[in-house]
């Protein structure tokens, strides 16, 4: 194995937080089981970079049969970023002794604008441990999509078998070895220390 390609949310950042998800439910005014249905219809497409944050927004509001204004909208945006924008510190310095001891490292993440930017004003130290930056709205490519693994590979240069994809999605992970990366289910600090032969 000569590189490491890993997801961001649900391995290396947290995943969207319990706090987060109550504070999107109570502003949309939706019931939650509506909510979240109406929330993840469009994300691919927002993660890819088809729609920005008031696009986005808007397709939410038409899928619960509502149109939030302006403001409801902007705040919408707001909370969402901050419920996906905790890193987890653990796996930061993981990463980071990958880098000290010379592994290459990727990062190939569906992320949307307002959530990159961020990332990227804020948590610059863990974008930059990364050699290959795949953010899926800067690509327009986004996770399952082969293009968005081979954008990765191509950076990389380095056959797909001597690749190592870390994602917490099965898909995603499935996708990966479908293209002949190695493949590892993200679950936790330890397990993939193990997949990779460190104790």
């Amino acid at each position: 194995m000569e590189a490491v390609l890993f997801d961001m949310f649900g391995v290396i950042a947290r995943d969207q937080s319990e706090e987060g998800r109550s504070a999107l439910v109570r502003a949309a005014g939706a019931r939650a089981e509506d909510f979240w249905s109406a929330y993840w219809h469009p994300r691919q497409a927002y993660d890819r970079g088809d729609l920005d944050g008031p696009g986005f927004w808007r397709a939410v509001g038409e899928r619960l049969g509502t149109a939030f204004d302006d403001s409801t909208a902007a705040e919408l945006v707001e909370l969402d970023v901050r419920s996906w924008s905790l890193v987890d510190e653990d796996m930061v310095s993981f990463v980071g002794s990958l880098a000290a001891d010379g592994v290459r490292l990727g990062l190939l993440s569906n992320i949307p604008f307002e959530n990159a930017d961020y990332f990227e004003r804020h948590h610059a130290r863990v974008l930059d441990l990364f050699e290959v930056l795949g953010l899926s709205c800067r690509l327009n490519l986004a996770k399952p999509e082969a293009a968005a693994y081979q954008w990765c590979l191509d950076g990389l240069g380095v056959a797909p078998e001597k690749v190592l994809f870390v994602d917490d999605r099965r898909r995603n992970v499935d996708a990966a070895m479908a293209l002949g990366l190695q493949g590892h289910v993200f679950t936790s600090r330890a397990a993939l220390q193990e997949r990779l032969g460190l104790r």
